[in-house]
């Protein structure tokens, strides 16, 4: 693994799926009566540009789990807000913490960050990627039994940076990836060009939800308008008029299959109440695998950073 967390194919496979297996195993620790505390001491920054509840607390809460303290850093708590060039925050915060979460708007600025950071900096969601949230789909599909190489996923909706990251995880670890998109609204094409040239997945884009959800081990969703699209909103209810995971879509997929979605979801809209809270829904055990997950990431880069001082 690099520095840091940016995006899926900063994974291989060998470490994707070993740090699936450290996820688990903190699950597991979880519930001793003395769990180990590797991050005694450390400190980790939360800068966020965008709202949220699972990415924040499951950051804040496996932080503290682990020993260490987190510094949650909204817009009006740091100088970016005013102008400061991304590289100076980095170049600071890298002196006070031992690693950076960041959720932003754009992909470059992360990258950006990361780049200026001595410490490990972990992508807790772009517009363009959500590795962290796809890790953690992944923990949950290989709890409920299901074999990581040789499952289907059917994808339905936006195109999104969700999707975007299932993208690159299918073509690291080589399963199918059928994503049903209305036209306008596919993954990112450089994301599917730059996935695709490890050549190891089977993902292609159609517009019939039945024909992804065939057969298919998970349905996956997530909502049709996400922050910042709010004005769109009217016009994306309408471009994604049946792309709902709903009972008929469910009977088309495998038979032990399991339905995910990223969480907030608008009932009713993408996914009914019927199918979220019926017995093929994860949804809520994917939510709680992000603390899990995130606890493997943490450990992983922290304890084993180099620091780099840039002058």
């Amino acid at each position: 693994m690099r520095k840091g967390l940016l995006r899926i194919l900063d994974l291989n496979a060998k470490e994707l799926m070993a740090l699936l297996a450290s996820g688990r195993e903190w699950k597991r620790k979880g519930k001793l009566r003395n769990p180990p505390r590797p991050l005694e001491g450390k400190t980790l920054a939360l800068v966020f540009q965008k709202a949220s509840t699972r990415t924040r607390v499951s950051f804040e809460v496996g932080m503290t789990r682990l020993g260490g303290h987190s510094l949650f850093l909204s817009p009006a708590d740091t100088q970016i807000g005013r102008g400061e060039p991304i590289r100076d925050t980095a170049r600071v915060l890298s002196r006070y913490v031992d690693g950076i979460v960041i959720r932003t708007f754009l992909q470059e600025t992360a990258r950006e960050m990361a780049e200026w950071a001595d410490v490990p900096v972990i992508n807790g969601l772009t517009d363009e990627h959500h590795p962290c949230q796809v890790l953690a789909d992944l923990m949950t599909a290989q709890e409920r039994g299901i074999r990581l190489r040789g499952m289907k996923v059917a994808f339905i909706g936006d195109g999104n940076n969700v999707a975007n990251s299932w993208v690159e995880a299918a073509h690291i670890l080589g399963f199918s990836l059928l994503l049903a998109c209305p036209g306008g609204f596919e993954p990112d094409a450089r994301v599917m060009a730059e996935a695709g040239a490890l050549g190891r997945g089977d993902v292609r884009i159609v517009r019939d939800p039945a024909e992804a959800a065939r057969g298919a081990d998970v349905l996956y969703t997530d909502v049709w308008t996400s922050m910042g699209q709010e004005k769109e909103r009217k016009a994306r209810l309408a471009a994604f008029r049946g792309y709902r995971i709903d009972a008929a879509l469910l009977r088309k997929a495998a038979k032990g299959a399991i339905v995910m979605h990223c969480l907030p979801a608008h009932r009713g809209e993408e996914i009914t109440e019927e199918v979220m809270e019926g017995p093929h829904s994860a949804v809520f055990d994917e939510a709680e695998n992000r603390l899990h997950i995130q606890m493997a990431l943490l450990v992983n880069l922290i304890t084993h950073q180099r620091r780099r001082r840039k002058t």
